[in-house]
């Protein structure tokens, strides 16, 4: 058997490093630019997503920490 064939089948292939501060599933910039002009305030907005995507970051890591 040929070990350099198993090698290449076993080789994962590169992933992209996406780099995020902890707790942040969607950065607050990139969802920015999927969202319509905000003719309010975009402080209160940032605030609110930030909040729910901590939310959801920790939902996250309930469920893998539970199972």
């Amino acid at each position: 058997m040929n070990t350099g064939n198993i090698n290449r089948i076993i080789k994962m292939p590169k992933q992209k490093k996406i780099k995020r501060k902890p707790g942040v599933c969607v950065p607050w910039d990139e969802k920015k630019k999927e969202l319509p002009k905000i003719l309010g305030d975009e402080k209160v907005v940032q605030k609110v997503w930030e909040d729910i995507d901590t939310l959801g970051y920790i939902y996250i890591w309930q469920c893998l920490l539970s199972f």
